[in-house]
């Protein structure tokens, strides 16, 4: 177990991450950007800078990778707040996927389709065009995939119906599965 000397070592701590490249989206605003990428096979790019085309030797095996990026347009910070599948209820930030968090970092798991050079081309793409990457890795099915899983409050919302349609913050609000915010 940690000591508190060990906690309070990082807290308040400044930590600076530098961009790998750049995600390229169909999607300019966040009200019409997907809440998940499996709801929609929205297609996209990854342009990464240069310098790192030679960390890229072998991605073409895989079919997945999970991406870490920097939610740039995040706009405040809020604990709690209402989830997009549930905005009658809400939720303490970490047992929801809100961009607006105290360290705005995103995580998407997409489908690889392509590599060229330092472009990958990708798509069940949540992420708005523009966003900061700030690292990729492979989704591996037999370390990333897991059985026996509770979901929390997702588990009890009916969201078998959203993938027939486009489940973005401004379709959910329309079909009145969440506030406006």
């Amino acid at each position: 177990m940690a000591s508190e000397e060990t906690v309070q070592k990082w807290k308040g701590k400044e930590i600076i991450y530098h961009p790998i490249g750049v995600i390229h989206s169909e999607h300019t605003e966040q009200e019409n950007t997907p809440i998940q990428g499996i709801f929609n096979e929205s297609v996209g790019e990854i342009e990464l800078y240069p310098e790192y085309t030679p960390g890229l030797k072998d991605i073409e095996k895989f079919s997945h990778l999970i991406l870490l990026y920097h939610f740039d347009r995040a706009q405040g910070l809020k604990l709690v707040r209402e989830p997009f599948l549930d905005g009658e209820n809400p939720k303490g930030i970490f047992a929801i996927r809100h961009f607006n968090r105290p360290n705005p970092i995103g995580f998407s798991i997409v489908n690889l389709l392509e590599v060229n050079k330092n472009r990958l081309k990708i798509s069940a793409v949540d992420i708005l065009d523009g966003t900061p990457l700030l690292d990729i890795k492979p989704y591996v099915y037999r370390f990333d995939n897991r059985t026996e899983v509770k979901s929390g409050w997702v588990d009890e919302k009916h969201i078998d119906d959203i993938e027939e349609w486009n489940a973005t913050p401004k379709g959910l609000r329309d079909r009145e599965r969440t506030k406006i915010e």
